[in-house]
């Protein structure tokens, strides 16, 4: 554990993107309360002042956004962290994408368990939506990373593998209480899937990582709805970043804007950071 934690360190900071937006900026976050970590969704404001994140071990975690003049994070305030109420008579869920609707409804995506929970607040317990036929057959640590709902309530999700390194990756839609796969996307290299949102330009942003075995690369692609005009907007170089896993995409005073959350996986050698990129095109 020391050596890895080691490698870790000396690594930490030695990527570089090779790919996007040079505007970006890091913004390492830390909190006293035992429970916080493991950070794996992320759901921003419109003006990019307040969040609500979800933990894979059955956490919400809500707070403000302080930024300087310059428009990057400064500091996080009046941070609330809160269990994630299961259904009943189930345990806490390994929760972990996050999708809030206009009206206020909270979307989780659970692995293991495969499914798509529904919350009227973050306080209520939720429902369980209906499954698709796919959900029984996913791998039980491999499953539903990604979740997105659109501007008409419709939810996607996206497993984190698709089965086969050749196999592009499903996209499920949730739609009048049915599901579909509308299409997919391709699945390039070594990257899988770890978040997803639709900006407000109604383009679906798909973030993926690759673990290197010392650390992780990061890549951001986006789509049209139809899973057409493909772009990959970063491609990170080793440990540029810590292990991202949600992505919430915003409008900022100067244009759209991508802010990406860390999973540290409760490791002291990991750290939970937000970064943000700016989207040039």
């Amino acid at each position: 554990m020391r050596l890895i934690g080691l490698i870790f360190t000396l690594l930490a900071g030695c990527g570089q993107l090779s790919a996007g937006s040079n505007d970006f900026s890091q913004f390492r976050w830390t909190n006293a309360d035992d429970r916080f970590g493991g950070l794996s969704g992320l759901d921003i404001s419109d003006d990019g002042t307040s969040f609500t994140a979800i933990g894979d071990r059955g956490i919400f975690v809500t707070g403000q956004i302080v930024r300087g003049v310059d428009g990057h994070i400064s500091s996080i305030t009046n941070t609330v962290v809160k269990p994630l109420l299961p259904p009943r008579g189930s345990k806490t869920p390994d929760s972990e994408g996050i999708a809030i609707g206009a009206g206020g409804d909270i979307y989780v995506s659970v692995e293991a368990k495969h499914r798509i929970l529904a919350f009227d607040s973050l306080d209520a317990r939720p429902r369980t939506l209906p499954r698709h036929p796919d959900f029984v057959g996913m791998q039980a640590n491999s499953s539903l990373e990604a979740l997105a709902i659109d501007a008409d309530g419709t939810l996607y999700t996206i497993p984190e593998r698709s089965g086969r390194a050749t196999r592009p990756f499903p996209v499920y839609r949730f739609k009048d209480g049915d599901w579909d796969i509308p299409f997919s996307i391709p699945r390039r290299g070594h990257f899988l899937v770890a978040g997803a949102d639709i900006g407000p330009d109604g383009r679906l942003y798909i973030l993926e990582r690759h673990f290197t075995g010392l650390g992780f690369q990061s890549r951001v692609r986006r789509f049209d709805m139809s899973g057409g005009s493909e772009v990959t907007l970063i491609e990170t170089t080793n440990r540029t970043h810590d292990n991202l896993e949600g992505i919430s995409v915003w409008t900022s005073p100067t244009g759209l804007r991508m802010t990406l959350i860390s999973d540290d996986n409760f490791k002291v050698f990991q750290r939970t950071e937000l970064v943000e990129y700016a989207i040039s095109n």
